[in-house]
Order: C-alpha cells, then sequence, then structure tokens
C-alpha cells in the first residue's frame, strides 16, 4: 500500500516528528509509505495550525489501530499454529487406551485393566483395535484402561517401531519372557502387575485396578456393556468369564475361556506371591489357570457371562451363538470379514457426525 500527502504549514520539528511515527508504524515490508513533504514560508497561523494539526493526529492514530490489528491477528495465528503441534510431553502420548468418565481419576470409580495377548510385529492389528476401542464413549464412573501385552522384543526392527508404537500411545507391556501363550506367558502378565501398577505419585489409590483382564487379540469387547455387568460384583475374590465346556452354564466346576477372563486384584497379587502358579506353567493357559485357582482354594465369587460372551456365529458350534443386543464380547474374530460383520451390527459408526469433507 503507497500513500502520498502533503504536509503543508507546519513546523519543521513537526515534520520530523511525523515522519519518524510513520516510519515506526511501517511494520509489514508491504507498506511504503512515501512522505512528500512541501515546505513553505513557515507563517504564523494558529487556526491553520490547530486544525491541520488535528487531522494528521486522527490519520496517524487510524494507522496505528490498522498495525495493531493486524499484528494482533498475526500473534492469534502463530499461537493457534504453535498449539496443535504436538510435544513430546503432549497428552497425545498419555494412555492412548484410556475409556474415563473424565480426565481426573478418583477413588470413587470401578478401575478395570484389559491387558490384550499379542505379538510384537501384530502392528497393524494393534492400530485397528485402537480404532475399535478408541472410538467407544466414556462410561460413566469407570476408568477402562487397555494395554497390549507381548514377550521381549527378539528382532531390530521391533525395537524400532515398538518403541514409536509407545512414544504415541503408552498403551504397551513388554513382559520379561518367552513368547508363547501356553508356557507361561499368562502367568508372567498376572504376577508381574502388582509390581508395575503399585501406588505411587501416578498410581494414587489402592488397588490400582478393582479388576485385571486377560483377552485375545481375536476378541471384540464392549466396554459399557462390560463395565455394567462388573457393578454389581465383588471386588475381591472374583472370577468371571465365559465357562468351558461350552455346554456348562456352572462357573465352579471347570474354568474361563481364554477368550477374556477377568479376576479381582487380590488374585493377581496371589499369583504373584503363592507357589502354586509356579509350580504350574505348562499347558493351554486357560485351563492352567482355572486350575491355580482350583488349587488355591481361591475365587469363591464367579461369574459366568454366557452368553453375553461368546464366539461369532460362523461356523456354528456348541461355543457359537447369534449376534444380539445384549453381548459383552465377541471372539474368534480371525479376519476382517468377521470384525465388519460385528461392527455393523452394533452400528459402530452411528456417531459420524456429518460433513462436507466427506459422504460416506
Amino acid at each position: 500500500m503507497i500513500t502520498s500527502f502533503h504536509i503543508e504549514m507546519l513546523p519543521f520539528n513537526l515534520h520530523i516528528l511525523i515522519l519518524s511515527k510513520l516510519r515506526s508504524l511501517a511494520f509489514f515490508p508491504s507498506q511504503i509509505f512515501a512522505l512528500h513533504v512541501t515546505m513553505k514560508t513557515y507563517k504564523p497561523n494558529g487556526r491553520r495550525f490547530i486544525i491541520s494539526s488535528f487531522f494528521f493526529i486522527i490519520f496517524l492514530c487510524v494507522l496505528a489501530s490498522i498495525n495493531e490489528i493486524r499484528f494482533d491477528s498475526f500473534l492469534i495465528l502463530g499461537s493457534c499454529a504453535f498449539s496443535q503441534t504436538p510435544t513430546r510431553n503432549s497428552s497425545s502420548a498419555t494412555n492412548f487406551l484410556s475409556v474415563n468418565s473424565s480426565s481426573l481419576s478418583t477413588n470413587n470409580e470401578i478401575r478395570i485393566l484389559i491387558g490384550i495377548l499379542t505379538l510384537p510385529d501384530q502392528y497393524q492389528k494393534r492400530h485397528f483395535l485402537r480404532l475399535i476401542y478408541g472410538t467407544q464413549p466414556p462410561i460413566m464412573g469407570a476408568k477402562v484402561d487397555i494395554k497390549f501385552v507381548f514377550c521381549n522384543l527378539t528382532k531390530e526392527d521391533q525395537k524400532v517401531l515398538v518403541a514409536l508404537e509407545i512414544m504415541r500411545y503408552d498403551d504397551i507391556i513388554i513382559l520379561n519372557c518367552q513368547e508363547n501363550m501356553n508356557k507361561g506367558k499368562t502367568y508372567t502378565y498376572f504376577s508381574s502387575l502388582p509390581e508395575l501398577f503399585s501406588v505411587s505419585d501416578d498410581q494414587p489409590y489402592y488397588p490400582p485396578y478393582h479388576y485385571v483382564m486377560k483377552a485375545d487379540d481375536d476378541t471384540y469387547i464392549r466396554l459399557e456393556s462390560f463395565v455394567e455387568s462388573l457393578r454389581p460384583l465383588p471386588r475381591e475374590d472374583l472370577y468371571y468369564g465365559y465357562v468351558i465346556p461350552c455346554p456348562s452354564m456352572d462357573p465352579f466346576v471347570h474354568y474361563m475361556s481364554g477368550m477374556g477372563y477377568l479376576v479381582s486384584w487380590d488374585i493377581a497379587e496371589w499369583i504373584r506371591e503363592s507357589d502354586i502358579p509356579k509350580s504350574h506353567l505348562e499347558g493351554p493357559e486357560d485351563k492352567v489357570f482355572g486350575e491355580w485357582l482350583r488349587d488355591g482354594h481361591r475365587a469363591r465369587h464367579r461369574y459366568n457371562a454366557k452368553w453375553s460372551m461368546y464366539n461369532f456365529p460362523e461356523p456354528p458350534t456348541r461355543c457359537t451363538h447369534e449376534l444380539w443386543p445384549d453381548t459383552i464380547a465377541v471372539h474368534m474374530l480371525k479376519n476382517q470379514e468377521k470384525w465388519i460383520q460385528t461392527l455393523n451390527y452394533f452400528n459402530v459408526t452411528r456417531d459420524l457426525k456429518p460433513s462436507k469433507l466427506y459422504h460416506i
């Protein structure tokens, strides 16, 4: 913008003052102020002097206002841009899969840890499950943390890629064990929890979780239904899941299916301290777990979640059930087609907001 004007009938020192002020206002390089001062013999004229000075003062104020508005807008735009930039300590890297009623945890809410046992190389599966669980709505009066659990890393690429996942999502537990489900991985998971989540500044409440769960990565858990089924149950000496064998409805005879079973925190502490689990590590992990509780006379409170937990309906077996609204968990989702069929049935995209940016 080029502004040309003439200053007449002003004293020389006022010319200099105005010129200095105008130069100080030239904030942006594109704003070029050309000042043409026509010097005439100064003859005192009080009225003309006052009027001229008055209009130039108004002019200077207008210019100052324009520059101030533009500068403030620039600052606001800059601050917005920087506020959108993630940092190493940003909240996006804090427990990505945490479904809470609020950002502040309280001692009155029900606290649940779900450990999904998987393998280090299952990157796509973990990202898919983050979508599945990260889009489920908060649950009033509950805190549900979901962690992916596997044993020691054995490849160089894992050490890079898994480390990046942890930096971004903070939802992985790496156990000190060999990767074999039926040779002690489940024991290492449960026995490690009391040390991993001991009371601290970050974990001020005891127990840190009322319940801890082991789940397969081909199980879909509907978190709200799951939490509501737990609310009326005891928070000590509890064993919860889908009773095996499939036709059985008695939770005190055998054990709970490995699709997903849950115990109260005191049982996790018992697994860490007792010699019974340590002496019996090998075998089908869900069956072995049930035998620990039987031999240790633990889990006097048991809850059979059948048929709210079941296997995917195809192919039909004695463990399958058709999809229905009263569902807590669906197991055996071994491929994307089964996942999509299940997610469509429960209409998981119903909260998608309309937008001009897409059409689905």
